[in-house]
């Protein structure tokens, strides 16, 4: 699984930096060339499976950082080599290679997977091991209860409480705000976390949830789904949704004449979303958008203009840096911040360092001192407007000439 130059596994020497002010900024006569035996850090993607349409997202963001950061001092001036493998999006899959990566291939330090299920599954070698990882993307907090997991992604503590009240808030401003919601979601762990905060939340604030369905996770046949959907015909369509699922169960409602009057879409595959005719005007979440006021952020523009280069190389069919790459970028931010800011590859040194301290990031000041190592929460949603994700709510992130669009 281990292929030096392979297209999808391989060892890659890469990089990230310790605050977004230091980002692909420092002249290149003043950098100090790392040299010396590299920090190897250990990590797995989902490159395979019905994540891999997210989880290659992760990937570009993780080269461009490892680049960036061995373009300047590495870590504690040695490059950095990043040993990734494809867990397949099977958690069992993902504890098995950490497992390896920690005894077999030695590694100095680990990176967490993308998504929940292998989040959770990597965190229990890393706890076994007594291994500081970051993670970009877990979505049920209360479940880090491991003390030196760190989170990248601003989700915040409990955002089953607080996400469902920012997407009621965004309801209650359209011209109509919607009385009736239909939920569906995937049994991954993280969208039925979250769709089981919405159905509480949304109950709490009078919205009648008309429908709640679960499928099992990669489904790909929605017709019945869509059927039940359809014959509610609710105000709403809430749907806990990873990778292409959202596409599919669109696609399935246009096959039966029917489109919902609004939807919000969890962590669907963004550029598939954003591009298809069923997508438009559709709400998704997010945490960051290459709009103002985010890329005012120190080095921001820099890397979504890499982002952008590399992904059109690899075909992705959209090629705009939004949450899921920045996660990602944050993470190494964090990584490095850790290591350099505690002058050590030790996890224990690295964790406290963490615990004390303000990180810089693409998401801004991150801190790691509230309940499960969380900070506070900053979830936004976008829209699809001409295929395009853009911010519109909270109306403070949302960008000039930008608005809510209703359906």
């Amino acid at each position: 699984m281990n292929h030096r130059m392979g297209a999808w596994r391989r060892r890659r020497v890469l990089g990230g930096l310790i605050g977004a002010s230091a980002v692909l900024a420092t002249p290149a006569i003043l950098r100090a060339a790392p040299s010396g035996a590299p920090v190897k850090v250990g990590g797995t993607l989902s490159l395979t499976g019905f994540l891999a349409q997210t989880a290659v997202i992760h990937k570009i963001a993780a080269e461009i950082m490892i680049e960036d950061i061995n373009s300047r001092n590495g870590f504690l001036g040695r490059p950095v080599e990043y040993i990734l493998l494809d867990d397949q999006s099977k958690p069992d899959v993902a504890r098995s290679l950490y497992e390896k990566l920690i005894t077999v291939d030695k590694v100095d330090l680990i990176m967490g997977p993308y998504a929940t299920a292998p989040i959770l599954a990597a965190m229990g070698v890393a706890q076994r091991y007594g291994k500081v990882m970051i993670q970009s993307s877990m979505g049920i907090p209360k479940l880090q209860t491991y003390d030196m997991a760190f989170p990248a992604t601003p989700f915040g503590s409990e955002p089953d409480k607080t996400y469902p009240n920012v997407i009621l808030d965004a309801m209650a401003s359209l011209p109509t705000p919607p009385k009736s919601m239909v939920i569906v979601t995937s049994k991954f762990p993280s969208a039925q976390f979250m769709a089981q905060g919405m159905r509480t939340e949304a109950e709490k604030r009078g919205v009648k949830v008309a429908l709640y369905l679960e499928y099992e996770s990669g489904n790909r046949d929605f017709g019945a789904i869509a059927a039940r959907v359809k014959e509610a015909n609710a105000d709403f369509l809430w749907v806990g949704s990873l990778g292409l699922e959202s596409n599919q169960l669109l696609e399935a409602l246009r096959k039966l004449d029917y489109t919902p009057k609004t939807s919000f879409h969890l962590y669907p595959a963004p550029g598939p979303l954003a591009l298809s005719p069923d997508g438009n005007l559709v709400w998704s979440s997010t945490f960051l958008e290459p709009d103002e006021p985010f890329m005012s952020r120190p080095g921001m523009k820099k890397i979504a203009e890499l982002y952008k280069e590399r992904a059109t190389k690899a075909n992705l069919p959209y090629a705009i840096i939004d949450a899921q790459a920045a996660g990602m970028v944050a993470a190494w931010q964090i990584l490095e911040a850790g290591v350099n800011g505690a002058k050590s590859l030790e996890d224990k040194q690295i964790a406290a360092w963490l615990k004390k301290n303000v990180v810089t990031t693409v998401y801004g000041p991150t801190k790691f001192d509230g309940l499960y190592n969380h900070g506070e929460p900053a979830q936004l949603i976008r829209q699809v407007q001409d295929k395009q994700w853009k911010v519109i709510w909270p109306k403070q992130f949302v960008a000039p000439g930008v608005k809510l669009i209703a359906t």
